[in-house]
């Protein structure tokens, strides 16, 4: 389609003589590109006197496509000679500039085209002034080591386009940020110094042939300030000097800054690798709600330094950084990728729309706030180009009287009254819905009435070293309030306090914390809730506060899925590790954070403890199923692959049954299978016996060893074929002949939970089917019987009895005669449940029988989840403290300690009364 067959809206003549002057030096032109030219020409003495200059080119391509006509315009400049570079440059900026806001003015372009068009010229600008300077000084042999061949690569130099050129979204008349560094690591070390000399000259030749105004007028102003300390150091730099400088001062806003850096010119390749280098710096690992603060202040400083302060008002207003702005949507978006960016790359985008739009995919923002923001912030640029266009000046001020107003209006196609109608509802709209992001609404009423006890606590609070700066201090002022009001409203206040100062004690810093509490004020109810409960909950969390990151993910809340998409979820967190190390630390913290996660779940009610245990082994296997592989592969680059048919991860007891809890350790064996092969085959061989004994000790170490990013679980690998005095790896030959002719009763009925949960699947078939094979063959009910009782007396003679665990109809024994119950039917079920009704099936339980132990499994079951989350080894309900109590009682289904107390004791006895009559009568 032509040019005219998309125009949508046209501006208004404001000075009707000059639109006629201007319209003069293009006759004959038909409407509509007629009226555009004379509505352009007579609301803008710039437009009008580009029209006048450019009348015969801008005359045919109007005719054409605008896209056809800027490819025309970037390829000329291409193609011209470096000698007749400057004025090619001024031409390809004037031809350019006219065409994309007349296809602005006209509605042919939306605001991406335009910013777009404006962005690729100034892209080929910078390039071709840098890449002739840098070659001058190639020619010129003053850069050791460089040829005709590195010109292209100017010698290493790269520029970043910043700012708005580096997002694609230059205005109509902007500067262009720019940060010039070259890649140090391409010269000698003696020659650095040389090297840096010499590209400043050459670029500052080249800002001169963009910025310098002559007859035929300028190309860009370019602004290096955005450069490391730039009052001090020259206008290029090292990568290296760069990158030290934003490793140990790099502030908030320079990480918001380089969101949109862009090589634009120079050396591309050594650009993104220099940016992909400084990736941590711009995104960190955790939640950064410390920016927030940050990018709040900074707005005020702008602000300050602006005179923007007071009341909003049309006249003079500054459509970019005044209140309602295009900065504050800029800014509100820079500051939630920051915060964010760091655990979901989908938010590292340049672009503002793009960005609004991936914060309201990933549940950060709300679909109307996006929406609303995108409209206004368009809005808000198409006045902002317009009022670049009447002077070509870099200004984004309203203006000041009804005349302006009047030119305004006409060059939008509009009438006054309408547009600042419109222009003040958006920049009232604009400052309501990001004002509150940075400056919530903060309680008016102050601290709570406390005891002298509670305020000695709080004092000791200043000399942690969480609390050692200012801006920490300053941070924990205005949330101490909110969080003293939650943790005197539980149920025993003094002792939520105590966890908290636990807790407390236990941070290394505090102001990415208190930011994080600050802005998400529900934490600080979650806080008083975990520490008014669970005080080793509490401390767990000043061990590990990262946690806190994934409770303000967006989807902490959301119902359990499946084993695949927890495995996906790994498998994405992992996949861009550096290496082994990277890799383990990301699956610990992965770890962690779901594992905190059902922990939340289940003290808030919105799952019960037989769906926190069955999802905490999930989480095991899951962690085992993603472990495996890392490990054998970091093993086999030493040694070779595993020899033979490789081997599997089994899980043992409560893992293999499919049921763990907050505190469980892991019970595994690894089963291998050698197929015949005597060793393997790598840089460093081993024999098979020995290097799967040194394979599984790596699984352990991987699992258990104490990190940076702490540990995953503790492993038990006593269940494995002669326990402690077997090796750690037992073959697959072993493992069946052992489990034929060795095993005792207690190995036998430990094989009725074994679970093949990682490893070669071909291996994985085989241990199942020894295991089917054992467990389906007859056996010696009167050996079972007489072991079985054994067993039991040595259990009850070696512990004393609790409130769930040990003793007669307590756990331990209603899970061993589950286990007895499943070798004697030769049932292939490893949950609890499951294998007492095959008792039932098989009449060795009687249905009442088999509800009592259901019953009594079920209910001590959910008394040993609240234990382990509680992190006690045992329940005296008062203990617990009224928020314990209520939830141990909900999870009881019991009204009170009292009824919980007969409750259990009647079905404890109950249960007992089965399992004596069962093992008498096997």
């Amino acid at each position: 389609m032509t040019f005219a067959d998309r125009i949508t809206r046209l501006p208004r003549p404001h000075e009707p003589d000059r639109a006629k002057d201007a319209l003069a030096s293009c006759p004959s032109m038909p409407s509509p590109l007629g009226d555009l030219l004379v509505g352009a020409a007579g609301s803008s003495p710039h437009l009008a006197d580009l029209i006048r200059r450019e009348a015969q080119w801008i005359a045919a391509a109007l005719q054409d496509a605008p896209e056809r006509a800027l490819r025309s315009a970037l390829d000329d400049l291409r193609a011209a000679d470096d000698r007749e570079l400057a004025a090619a440059l001024r031409l390809a900026k004037r031809r350019i500039g006219l065409l994309t806001a007349l296809a602005d003015l006209a509605g042919v372009w939306p605001l991406k085209d335009v910013t777009g068009a404006l962005t690729g010229l100034a892209d080929l600008a910078v390039a071709r002034a840098v890449t002739r300077e840098v070659g001058i000084e190639i020619a010129r042999g003053r850069l050791p080591g460089q040829g005709p061949d590195d010109v292209a690569t100017a010698g290493g130099l790269f520029v970043l386009a910043m700012g708005k050129m580096g997002a694609n979204e230059l205005n109509y008349s902007s500067d262009i940020d720019l940060i010039c560094l070259f890649d140090d690591e391409r010269y000698a070390p003696g020659d650095v110094a040389t090297v840096r000399s010499v590209f400043v000259k050459a670029v500052r030749r080249a800002m001169a042939l963009l910025s310098d105004t002559g007859p035929d007028g300028y190309v860009f102003r370019t602004d290096l300030r955005l450069r490391p300390d730039p009052g001090v150091t020259p206008i290029v730099m090292s990568a290296s000097g760069a990158e030290s400088y934003y490793e140990q001062l790099g502030r908030t806003w320079e990480r918001a800054a380089h969101i949109k850096a862009r090589p634009c010119a120079g050396d591309i390749a050594a650009g993104m690798a220099y940016l992909d280098r400084l990736r941590p710096f711009v995104w960190r690992r955790h939640l950064d709600f410390a920016a927030i603060r940050d990018a709040h202040d900074m707005r005020l400083r702008i602000r300050d330094h602006r005179g923007l302060h007071g009341p909003l008002v049309l006249e003079g207003h500054d459509m970019k950084l005044g209140r309602g702005g295009i900065r504050e949507i800029e800014f509100f978006t820079q500051t939630r990728q920051i915060i964010a960016g760091g655990r979901d790359p989908s938010l590292r985008v340049s672009q503002t729309v793009a960005g609004l739009e991936r914060l309201r995919d990933a549940g950060w923002i709300g679909a109307d706030t996006c929406t609303t923001l995108i409209a206004d912030y368009r809005a808000h640029r198409e006045v902002e180009h317009r009022l670049q266009m009447i002077a070509d000046a870099q200004t984004h001020a309203l203006p000041t009287n009804s005349a302006g107003f009047e030119r305004l209006a006409a060059l939008m196609g509009t009438d006054t009254r309408l547009l600042r109608g419109e222009v003040g509802d958006r920049l009232a709209r604009v400052e309501r819905l990001t004002e509150s992001f940075f400056a919530p609404d903060r309680p008016s009423d102050g601290m709570p009435d406390l005891t002298d006890e509670q305020r000695a606590v709080i004092a000791r609070w200043r000399a942690l070293p969480l609390l050692r700066s200012e801006r920490a201090l300053d941070i924990f002022d205005r949330i101490l309030p909110r969080m003293m009001t939650a943790l005197l409203a539980t149920p025993r206040p003094d002792q939520a306090l105590m966890a908290f100062d636990g807790f407390l004690a236990g941070l290394p810093a505090g102001v990415q914390l208190f930011s994080l509490f600050e802005a998400n004020p529900h934490l600080t109810d979650l806080i008083a809730d975990i520490a008014g409960t669970s005080p080793q909950l509490a401390q767990y969390l000043g061990r590990n506060s990262a946690v806190l990151d994934a409770v303000i993910g967006g989807s902490f809340f959301d119902p359990w899925r499946d084993d695949d998409h927890l495995a996906a979820r790994l498998d994405r967190r992992i996949a861009k590790a550096a290496d082994y190390e990277a890799r383990l630390d990301e699956t610990r913290r992965w770890q962690r954070d779901w594992h905190f996660r059902i922990g939340v779940h289940h003290l808030r009610g919105l799952i019960d403890g037989a769906q926190a245990s069955h999802q905490y082994a999930a989480l095991a296997r899951t962690v085992l199923q993603a472990l495996w592989p890392m490990v054998v592969a970091e093993f086999a680059a030493r040694h070779g692959p595993p020899p033979g048919r490789g081997a599997a991860v089994v899980a043992m007891g409560s893992l293999g049954a499919g049921r763990l809890t907050a505190r469980s350790d892991l019970d595994l064996i690894v089963v291998y299978d050698p197929a015949d092969t005597e060793a393997s085959d790598g840089r460093k061989p081993l024999a098979v016996r020995p290097y799967y004994a040194r394979l599984t000790q790596a699984l352990v170490t991987a699992l258990s060893a104490p990190m940076a990013a702490g540990r995953l679980y503790e492993v038990d690998m006593r269940l494995r074929p002669s326990g402690q005095q077997g090796p750690v790896a037992t073959s697959l030959t072993s493992f069946e002949t052992y489990q034929r002719n060795d095993a005792w009763t207690w190995e036998h009925l430990a094989l009725t939970r074994a679970h093949p949960v990682a490893g070669e699947p071909p291996v994985m078939a085989e241990i199942e089917r020894i295991r089917t094979a054992i467990l389906t063959a007859p056996h010696d009910t009167l050996k079972i019987r007489h072991d079985l009782a054994d067993m039991r007396a040595r259990l009850r003679s070696a512990k004393a009895a609790d409130e769930t665990k040990s003793g007669p109809g307590r756990l331990q024994d209603i899970e061993l005669a589950a286990t007895a119950l499943g070798l004697l039917t030769g049932c292939p079920a490893r949950a609890v449940a499951a294998q007492l009704a095959a008792g039932r099936r098989d009449g060795l339980l009687t249905p009442s029988e088999y509800g009592d132990l259901v019953a009594a499994h079920d209910h001590l079951t959910a008394i040993r989840m609240v234990e382990r989350l509680l992190g006690a080894d045992s329940l005296d309900p008062e203990s617990l403290g009224a928020a314990g109590q209520a939830f141990l009682m909900r999870e009881t289904a019991t009204d009170d300690p009292d009824t919980l107390r007969a409750r259990t004791g009647r079905l404890v006895q109950a249960a007992a009364s089965v399992i004596d009559r069962l093992f008498r009568d096997i």
